[in-house]
């Protein structure tokens, strides 16, 4: 269930073109091509689909009707927001050319300025920062030790970066990603930003998940909320070894327009750089490329036309690995990252305690005896060093072995034994001859 926030408020409706912040040129642009693909609209209707008041539009109609590029196709007499508009012959020859320039049809950008002073002002409420309580409830799904959660916390808190290490199979990415649910309410995303008349599409359906109040049919229908933004859970991106350099900066796409960077999708909740080390890109070069964005909170950006502007880095930075810190990074480097935390291996009684955390998940009978038995009888004999996977792993394996036997679904000290003879590597030689 998503958390409710009845902190949150909207970027309230602007009622002028001058409040909007964005060019009559680009309201222009945009009227014109919503009107090619819409075909024939209701003034109300255009003005909804670009998520803004009719009057914001209105004057783009009217030098559309003076230059022969609209027609007025029927409507109401009660005024011009009830009328229908469509294009003529010339206006569809206008929006061809519009579209040879990009093709984004959309609601009206947010000009970067206003969302740069929304992502300010969200910074600064202190309100949204996490308690130790928070912490716990976030992981209280996971067997973490309360000196672990200790050191995560203030780096949440303090919203600088986190790097975490340690052993593989001991949940450093199951930890990144409950530090969303740290990040509780909500953020308002804008469809898209204009850089002059320049567009970078910002929401993303992927990485964003909108928020709809009950018995609505969505917040952009309320007059006195600005459409141009979403609202929506704070986002959480996680990217592993496919990230690359390019991801980081804006992406230009054929149609015409940009797409927001990684980073930016990011913005008010948690970007996880998981097995960190393994990219495509150097961890120096990275680091290299984050470097003052993690210290003054703004990103740098350039446009195709050179042109450079200012985006938020509000983003909390997880940097998730199992190599060797040292391996990664110098001394210098890992200073940027002020919070560093290390992903301990399960002792036994933690161990046990995954174990019966996990059979409860799958609705199975929880027996301490049998994982007692099975750390005597196969782990420590093997000389097995734990790991906070292991219980999930060995459970499913002895479960497929069960359904495979058609035995029944439950767990014995035969099947469990059976699951670590194939989930566990044997020291030995192998002869290939």
């Amino acid at each position: 269930m998503i958390a409710t926030d009845t902190a949150f408020r909207m970027p309230p409706a602007p009622r002028t073109l001058e409040a909007s912040g964005v060019s009559g040129d680009l309201v222009l642009q945009l009227v014109t091509k919503m009107l090619h693909f819409g075909g024939e609209l209701a003034g109300t209707e255009l003005a909804s689909r670009l998520g803004v008041a009719f009057a914001i539009i209105e004057p783009a109609l009217d030098l559309l009707k003076r230059e022969r590029h609209c027609e007025i196709g029927g409507g109401s007499t009660i005024g011009a927001p009830a009328y229908r508009y469509r294009l003529t012959d010339a206006g569809r020859t206008r929006a061809a050319v519009f579209l040879e320039h990009n093709q984004y049809v959309g609601p009206l950008p947010v000009p970067v300025d206003q969302y740069l002073a929304y992502m300010r002002e969200f910074g600064r409420d202190r309100s949204r920062a996490a308690s130790r309580a928070a912490i716990k409830q976030a992981f209280s799904h996971l067997v973490i030790s309360d000196r672990v959660l200790d050191q995560i916390g203030p780096a949440v808190a303090s919203r600088h970066s986190l790097f975490l290490y340690g052993p593989p199979g001991n949940g450093k990415t199951v930890i990144s990603q409950a530090i969303r649910d740290v990040f509780t309410g909500h953020i308002a995303i804008p469809h898209a930003l204009a850089v002059d008349n320049h567009i970078i599409r910002l929401f993303d359906p992927i990485n964003h998940e909108p928020i709809v109040s009950e018995g609505s049919a969505g917040l952009e229908r309320q007059p006195d909320v600005d459409a141009r933004w979403i609202r929506c859970r704070r986002p959480a991106v996680t990217v592993g070894g496919e990230l690359t350099l390019d991801a980081l900066d804006l992406g230009f796409s054929s149609a015409g327009f940009y797409r927001a960077p990684l980073q930016a999708l990011a913005n008010g909740g948690v970007l996880v750089i998981d097995d960190f080390g393994r990219q495509q890109v150097s961890p120096r070069d990275l680091l290299n490329r984050w470097i003052v964005p993690l210290e003054s909170r703004v990103d740098y950006l350039t446009l195709q036309t050179g042109q450079k502007f200012q985006l938020p880095f509000e983003a909390f930075v997880v940097f998730a690995t199992n190599l060797k810190p040292a391996d990664l990074l110098d001394e210098a480097f890992l200073r940027r990252i002020q919070y560093k935390v290390f992903a301990e291996s399960p002792t036994e009684d933690e161990f046990i305690q995954i174990f019966e955390n996990y059979c409860r998940d799958q609705e199975l009978e929880v027996d301490r005896s049998l994982v007692e038995a099975l750390l005597e009888t196969e782990l420590r004999p093997r000389g097995v060093l734990l790991r906070g996977c292991q219980p999930r792993d060995l459970i499913d394996h002895a479960l497929s072995l069960a359904a495979y036997l058609d035995q029944p679904r439950a767990l014995t000290l035969t099947l469990l034994a059976e699951a670590a003879g194939t989930y566990f590597v044997h020291d030995r030689d192998v002869s290939l001859a």
